[in-house]
């Protein structure tokens, strides 16, 4: 492994931007743009950025927001983004990303962490790799807060 993945900073965001592409879509009337909207997350308890970094270089990020769920007994973790430079070892800089994310999932007390349901054989086969199995519309791992055994 010869790169990080640590917290994002602001310095980061228009590098994520660059490599997510079409990802975040597109700026609408009156909303803030996707960067903009990512320079609001690295600050909010209630969501973590992450980026894998070599040599001052942004490999890779990844964006989880926690939201309160009464169906799945706690919080949840929703991966929002996961992009990496396809020029990179996308397998190992994305399982670090996954790693770290489903980390912070657990250290703020998620039941659960979700997500999209990748259309990609490849892709979905990184996440299972990681605990992630089919649940309907998204992909779904069941993790333990800080402090509780796993479900």
């Amino acid at each position: 492994m010869d790169y990080t993945v640590r917290a994002a900073r602001i310095t980061d965001i228009d590098r994520l931007v660059a490599l997510s592409g079409d990802r975040l879509g597109r700026s609408v009337s009156g909303q803030p743009a996707p960067a903009d909207l990512l320079r609001q997350l690295v600050f909010l308890p209630h969501a973590t950025v992450l980026v894998a970094e070599r040599r001052r270089e942004i490999l890779g990020g990844v964006i989880l927001a926690i939201r309160p769920s009464v169906r799945a007994g706690g919080y949840v973790g929703t991966i929002d983004l996961l992009v990496v430079d396809p020029t990179t070892d996308v397998d190992d800089v994305t399982d670090g990303l996954i790693e770290e994310a489903i980390r912070s999932a657990t250290n703020k007390g998620c039941a659960s962490v979700e997500a999209p349901q990748p259309s990609d054989s490849t892709e979905r086969a990184r996440w299972e790799r990681h605990g992630f199995t089919d649940q309907g519309p998204h992909l779904g791992r069941v993790v333990a807060p800080v402090g509780q055994r796993a479900r």
